[in-house]
């Protein structure tokens, strides 16, 4: 298969191929659609995907907590990092 890289797609590839840390365009595509399919769902292999179980998960719980989003989110194909921050008040 060929795709035709514009210089978007390239800005994209070259993004892709730092996030995943693959050397290859091939296995960083790999990666982004096993984790695409995973976290969407909606397919033959993974019918619910992890987002819908986070939503799932919060409405039945009220909340989450960082620790109970990132067990949901976990995969061993791309590393999920957080920040989080909280204020109250006007800034």
């Amino acid at each position: 298969m060929r795709l035709r890289m514009t210089d978007s797609r390239e800005r994209r590839m070259e993004n892709l191929l730092e996030a995943t840390k693959e050397n290859t365009k091939s296995k960083a595509l790999d990666r982004a659609a096993e984790f695409y399919l995973k976290m969407r769902g909606n397919n033959v292999a993974v019918p619910t995907g992890a987002f819908v179980e986070l939503m799932e998960r919060a409405e039945r719980q009220g909340s989450v907590t960082a620790e109970e989003i990132a067990e949901t989110l976990d995969t061993d194909e791309l590393p999920v990092e957080a920040e989080t921050s909280w204020s109250v008040g006007e800034r």
